[in-house]
């Protein structure tokens, strides 16, 4: 028997009601803080992501699907979305018009990591981009986007934590600090921090190996080396948050895992995901744009959610929708009737399931779907022109005309 490939796995219902009603809640909210969506190809040139996601980061070097095409063109599958997006920004010439664009993507991404709670090989985000402002608001905004989304879908119990990573004219001087505190104590750490320190000591302080903490914690912080233009934009983004009523922790060694992050950098976390209990991640990417071939100055900010861990969280507060009416035809006039009808109810938007066979089965069956109501069309019904409606968990029947019908199941939704 041929099975799913390691690291990936098939979606079933009723889960995937739960993902689709995460998806529906996503995108309304983005409609309300008017981001509009883009889909971009799941393959990209490799070199995107070697210059736009860093060529030293653990993507990467480690993680991504990548293969030579028939014309010896080196392919990947996304390992993430910002550079992709960005890419298309720029080929489409949106660098070229006014104000602030705001869009938004959902869709598989692929990194070959090692496969555990929450997160596989294919793995969906949600995710979006603000490109065009500079401006400490638009941060805020953003984050007060995804704490909306993630209230609406049902989690409660999150944390938002919140960092300044600082920029071109501030960081280099951190990171050459952090290389040369490094040194001394490198050895003592784990191998891929014995590699960062000197290839991207930022990384080394996105270590969650325990026996590493100690030593991270006693490394200088980015927040006592801003430059004053960074410190000045990061205060603004705190007060704005604060005016919105947003809670968060300050985390001084919050870095992200991605090159391209500057300045604001935030992460939501959440206690029912284990030691990985991360469940978003974004920032500040103000030169990504240029980096990868623009040539108008363009800031962005955005965030991706990993929506296989999301859906792990509120899946166990979301109930699926169910079935709300199974029609039970008892002889052929009935089955040519009831055809006829569950395709009127269902025009109207209501989940309808149509059953032939014997009664006892049908309510059976009726048991097993989960159905709200079963309706019950014979030659006595039909000759009547009212219904039998049989309430499946109280098991109070009543009998209704057809218009009555469709009023009493709306009437059950509320």
């Amino acid at each position: 028997m041929i099975k799913a490939v390691k690291g990936t796995r098939d979606l079933l219902p009723p889960a995937t009601e739960v993902w689709n009603r995460v998806e529906a809640t996503a995108r309304a909210v983005f409609r309300a803080y008017h981001y509009q969506e883009i889909r971009t190809p799941i393959l990209e040139e490799t070199q995107l992501f070697a210059r736009g996601v860093g060529a030293e980061t653990d993507i990467v070097t480690k993680e991504m699907y990548t293969f030579d095409d028939r014309d010896g063109t080196s392919l990947t599958l996304r390992p993430e979305n910002t550079a992709s997006v960005i890419r298309a920004y720029i080929e489409h010439r949106l660098d070229q018009q006014p104000g602030v664009r705001k869009l938004y993507y959902m869709g598989p991404m692929f990194r070959r990591e090692r496969p555990q709670k929450g997160r596989y090989r294919q793995f969906y985000q949600i995710g979006a981009e603000a490109i065009g402002s500079e401006s400490p608001l638009v941060d805020a905004e953003v984050i007060a986007l995804v704490v909306d989304l993630l209230e609406r879908t049902g989690l409660a119990g999150f944390q938002l934590l919140i960092n300044s990573v600082g920029d071109q004219n501030c960081r280099p001087q951190y990171v050459e600090r952090l290389r040369q505190e490094l040194k001394p104590v490198a050895s003592r750490m784990c191998g891929d921090c014995q590699r960062r320190a000197e290839t991207n000591p930022l990384r080394v302080l996105d270590c969650k190996v325990e026996a590493d903490q100690a030593i991270i914690e006693a490394l200088p912080m980015i927040a006592d080396h801003l430059c004053e233009a960074c410190g000045t934009h990061f205060d603004a983004v705190k007060k704005h948050l604060c005016d919105l009523g947003i809670a968060y922790e300050l985390r001084p060694r919050l870095v992200r895992g991605l090159d391209y992050y500057m300045r604001t950098t935030f992460e939501v976390v959440h206690g029912s995901l284990g030691a990985q209990n991360s469940v978003l991640g974004g920032g500040r990417y103000d030169g990504l744009a240029e980096e990868l071939g623009s040539k108008v100055h363009s800031p962005g900010i955005g965030f991706s959610i990993g929506e296989d861990r999301l859906v792990m969280s509120v899946e166990g507060s979301q109930q699926p929708g169910g079935l709300e009416l199974l029609i039970a035809p008892l002889g052929e006039p009935a089955v040519r009737h009831a055809a006829v009808l569950a395709r009127e109810l269902r025009r109207a938007a209501f989940s309808v399931e149509l059953a032939e066979g014997r009664l006892k089965r049908v309510m059976e069956l009726a048991d097993k779907l989960g159905a709200r109501f079963t309706l019950i069309v014979g030659e006595d019904e039909l000759a009547a022109g009212r219904y039998k409606l049989k309430n499946m968990s109280t098991g109070a029947q009543q009998d209704l005309t057809r218009d009555e019908l469709a009023a009493t199941l709306a009437a059950a939704r509320n």
